[in-house]
């Protein structure tokens, strides 16, 4: 058994090296090598091939040409070991049984995976176990290589003249071929490092009942795929990187905890070239795990850096050096020159999946255009040649099928065409790929998975930019990314992402920046639908002084603070001051911004609805028909605010009294949704809420419970079981249960909502308070009245101190209270 326990990087000779690109190949037409005996870099353990001399006789078999790379400090079988083993087993069994032919196998992918090393372990096991007559290791760089290196086996073992390659490497070929009533040979030809498929046109070995081809290769073309049965080859598991580390520390008497080495394989996305150079790294220069990640972490530092001087096993070449020559290679391809500017984009966002749509779109086509050498824009279909050329050198996975996820990057191939930017143009790339972003984010986001995919992108570029974001003015993708958290119904994180924001823009923009002026505002509002109207209230308050005072009363920003401030004063409670204050700003926006502004329309919503919670239904309504009309007029009937009017105006006619046409407003209202935004959208979703609750209060509560079930299940594919949405139909849900004459189920299901409340919401937040509402309801429903009592009693205290004794639903729970503490009894407390 090997004492090595893991596969460690790539040693001299295998992937990490490339041979001469372009002009060295074989001409049998006239007989002679047209390139050099050697192609530039080629890399064969020192010897290089000069055929010359007296022939020799044929060697017996078994026989060995070329040297197999040794193998790798720590290395241990990974599973493409075995799925190499049973395919070639596989497929000469296939053809001794009389099916297709299979010509061989190809282990593709990115530099650093460890191809060689695998391609080595399946040739030496085969050669040692005596399951091979003849074995050929050819370091086949490029076209004069592998044709060099099969001169060398006719000269061994056919006896060939070493002066005449061309006729020498041929006649290896024809011995190839399977003959009839031959002896049968078992060989196997291992063509490492194939650099273009192009330079095995006519160099292939042919299929045969007992022998064998294996390619390694960056290469992902077609050719290389007919040619032969691809085996992608991946990047270390996370127990195989943590077993690889431990070995290679612990046979020099090192240890580190295992929490630092899984880290550390983490930050290295697992691959085996970075992993085992960076414990060559530690080892050398005397530091822990935990240091070496600190360097890796700092930006002024290059992967270069975190190099080990020496590096291990033999490599000659850096991971950063050796995906240089791969994207030199990429660039030669078809659409020539593209796919270096194509991955700098890529090289600010998520490793884990990038968009087709961000890296095709007009600020990608802008900067690609620039890289050309013609003055001839680059098209959509060009960049997608260019993702396409990355992907045929194994640099990206490219995966059209799967459109939001489409490009993925290894993590230090990003690193490392970063570290090749200067400042000036490391921030210009920043900013465009922002733009790039910005444009590919829908103004509605119907499609949840592209909004979270957007997200998570520009949460990389976040950190991937460092101060680029923010200079000379804060990127409109940042405010896109925390609006975009909140509307999902992360709000939680919304709040956390402008107050990061705020801060970051404060400390490097100044507090008076408009920017941060921004930023504050965003905070104040996802504050308040995270539940603390009171404190968006008063943060909006604040931030009114500031902008009036560095931005004037007549500012759009000042009118927008004044709009938000009376919003919010009304979700405390005070629904007649917030009805005021939008009356005052309608004036003035009207004076500024004219009738037909969206701002003034949003206004007049939000004046028409907090009209009607200061009691008067038959007015909001008047004022969203009015409302409805001018929006139809300006914005067209399927316009989102144009949708959203006709639902405040179904619920207006509803609270007036007219609940069937309200009902009947929503039936057409939802099928326009339907058509317009799609059955998942948030909107539409909505819509189905209320029109459930309808149908539970024009006296079919089964109906509505019936409803709401189908929606809740909807909710919870679409948003998760933690967004406040589907909270708020299970809450609604379990009302209408109640009002079918289930009292005790409604009380079972408020009480599992409570705890899910508290953990995602708060205790304080006041759907939390609204449910313990509830709860104690239908517990004195279900026939505990003086458990309700005490409920209340509880719930009453909590009110006094989030919302004051003036709030509305402060009010409504001392009625309840008094309610149930006479049904318990308690007549003269009640």
């Amino acid at each position: 058994m090997d004492p090595a326990v893991f596969e460690g990087a790539l040693v001299a000779g295998g992937e990490a090296r490339y041979g001469a690109e372009g002009g060295d190949h074989v001409d049998f037409r006239r007989g002679v090598f047209t390139g050099p005996v050697t192609g530039k870099g080629d890399h064969h353990h020192g010897d290089h091939h000069h055929y010359y001399g007296a022939r020799r006789p044929a060697a017996g078999w078994p026989h060995q040409v070329g040297v197999i790379p040794p193998r790798a400090g720590c290395f241990q079988p990974r599973a493409e070991v075995v799925r190499l083993r049973e395919a070639l087993a596989g497929g000469r069994a296939a053809v001794l049984v009389g099916q297709d032919t299979v010509r061989g196998q190809v282990l593709a992918g990115m530099g650093g995976v460890g191809k060689t090393q695998l391609a080595a372990d399946y040739a030496r096991t085969a050669w040692q176990a005596g399951e091979l007559d003849v074995l050929v290791w050819i370091t086949a760089s490029n076209a004069t290589a592998a044709a060099s290196g099969y001169a060398q086996a006719a000269v061994e073992l056919l006896g060939a003249d070493p002066a005449d390659r061309e006729t020498a490497a041929r006649a290896f070929l024809a011995w190839l071929e399977p003959k009839a009533n031959a002896e049968p040979c078992r060989w196997l030809v291992v063509l490492d490092d194939v650099t273009d498929p192009a330079d095995l046109n006519g160099l292939w070995p042919p299929a045969g009942p007992y022998g064998r081809t294996l390619v390694t290769t960056r290469r992902q073309d077609a050719a290389l795929a007919l040619a032969g049965r691809l085996i992608k080859v991946g990047l270390f598991t996370e127990a195989e990187s943590l077993a690889y580390l431990n070995a290679t520390l612990g046979a020099c008497e090192r240890r580190e905890p295992d929490e630092q080495l899984a880290a550390l394989a983490q930050d290295l996305g697992h691959l085996p070239l970075a992993l085992s150079q960076a414990a060559a790294y530690l080892i050398d220069a005397g530091i822990s795990a935990a240091a070496y990640r600190r360097l890796l972490a700092d930006r002024s530092a290059s992967l270069t850096d975190a190099a080990p001087e020496v590096l291990p096993d033999g490599q000659t070449q850096t991971a950063a050096a050796a995906w240089s020559l791969s994207v030199e290679r990429a660039d030669t391809l078809r659409p020539v020159g593209l796919a270096r500017p194509m991955l700098q984009l890529a090289a600010f966002l998520s490793p884990n999946g990038i968009p087709q749509t961000v890296l095709t779109g007009e600020p990608a086509l802008t900067h690609l255009t620039r890289h050309r050498n013609t003055p001839v824009s680059v098209t959509a279909d060009e960049a997608v040649g260019a993702l396409r050329a990355l992907g045929r050198l194994s640099l990206i996975d490219h995966t059209p099928a799967t459109p939001h996820q489409a490009v993925r990057v290894h993590q230090l191939i990003q690193r490392a065409i970063r570290d090749t930017l200067t400042p000036g143009r490391h921030d210009q790339l920043a900013r465009t790929t922002a733009d790039a972003l910005t444009m590919a984010w829908p103004a509605i986001e119907r499609d949840t998975e592209l909004a979270q995919a957007l997200r998570a992108n520009t949460t990389t570029l976040t950190r991937t930019a460092e101060d680029a974001l923010h200079r000379p003015d804060v990127h409109a993708v940042l405010y896109l990314a925390g609006r975009s958290l909140g509307e999902a119904g992360q709000v939680t994180a919304a709040t956390a992402h402008f107050q990061r924001l705020t801060e970051t823009t404060g400390h490097r923009l100044g507090p008076d920046h408009p920017d941060t002026l921004t930023a504050r505002h965003n905070l104040a509002y996802w504050r308040g639908e995270a539940g603390d109207a009171a404190g968006a209230a008063a943060s909006f308050e604040q931030l009114l002084a500031d902008r009036l005072r560095v931005l004037g009363e007549d500012h759009p920003d000042t009118l927008a603070t004044r709009h938000e401030l009376a919003r919010w004063r009304g979700e405390t409670g005070d629904a007649a001051s917030a009805a005021a204050a939008f009356e005052q700003l309608l004036a003035d926006r009207l004076r500024v911004q004219g009738e037909d502004h969206p701002d003034t329309l949003a206004t007049r919503n939000e004046l028409a609805h907090w009209r009607g919670k200061a009691g008067d239904a038959a007015g909001a309504a008047a004022g969203f028909e009015q409302l409805l009309a001018d929006r139809l007029r300006v914005q067209g009937e399927d316009h989102p605010h144009t949708l959203t009017a006709r639902s405040n105006l179904a619920r207006w006619r509803a609270e007036a009294g007219d609940a069937a046409g309200a009902a009947a407003a929503l039936e057409q209202l939802l099928a326009d949704r339907l058509r317009v935004l799609g059955e998942d959208h948030p909107h539409t979703l909505t819509t189905r809420h209320n029109l459930a609750h309808l149908l539970g209060e024009t006296g079919d509560p089964a109906g509505a419970g019936a409803a709401l079930e189908e929606l809740l299940a909807d909710r919870l594919r679409v948003l998760g079981k933690d967004h406040p949405r589907t909270l708020t139909t299970r809450n609604n849900l379990a009302h209408w249960r109640g009002e079918a004459g289930d009292a005790a189920g409604a009380a079972a299901a408020y009480e599992q909502l409570l705890a899910d409340q508290l953990r995602v919401q708060g205790e304080d937040h006041p759907h939390a308070l609204a449910t313990r509402n509830n709860l104690a309801h239908w517990r004195g429903e279900a026939g505990d009245a003086a458990g309700a009592a005490a409920a209340f009693e509880q719930l009453l205290a909590d009110q006094l101190r989030v919302l004051g004794e003036d709030h509305p639903d402060t009010l409504t729970t001392r009625n309840n209270l008094a309610h149930w503490r006479g049904k318990a009894g308690e007549t003269p407390h009640a």
